[in-house]
């Protein structure tokens, strides 16, 4: 009967994230993992890139963004494992809640693989606090 009663109160604590220190808010970070190969080759070069940050993500992101390069690899619908260069883009998004953080990245998510002939791109989301 205890173990009921602990239930509920477990499962409010690990749905509500620890408060932000003073002088920092919420935030919703996101991730967006771009794979830069398509049929073997690299479709998405420097500058090409370079033109997609400009026309797509940064419109969607205004307020400021980080990209990073990376090196990964991921099995893909055929079962082949794929090794890649990639680009990380990195969104805080202060007093966004995960769902809208989210709905502003689908359409650049959607564009890339639109553009690009990609079969996905990996995005993830988590909560932070943020201080400028």
């Amino acid at each position: 009967m205890r173990i009921l009663l602990l239930l509920p109160l477990l499962a409010a604590c690990a749905t509500t994230p620890p408060p932000c220190p003073p002088g920092s808010q919420a935030a919703t970070r996101l991730e967006a993992y771009f794979g830069r190969d398509a049929g073997g080759a690299e479709v998405v070069d420097e500058a090409a890139w370079a033109r997609f940050l400009d026309e797509v993500v940064t419109p969607a992101f205004p307020d400021g963004l980080t990209v990073l390069d990376g090196a990964g690899q991921w099995r893909g619908a055929s079962g082949r494992i794929a090794r890649e260069r990639s680009k990380l883009l990195v969104v805080l998004a202060p007093g966004a809640t995960p769902a809208a953080a989210t709905a502003r990245l689908a359409p650049v998510v959607a564009m890339f693989r639109a553009r690009f002939a990609q079969e996905s791109v990996m995005v993830t989301t988590s909560g932070a606090c943020v201080r400028f």
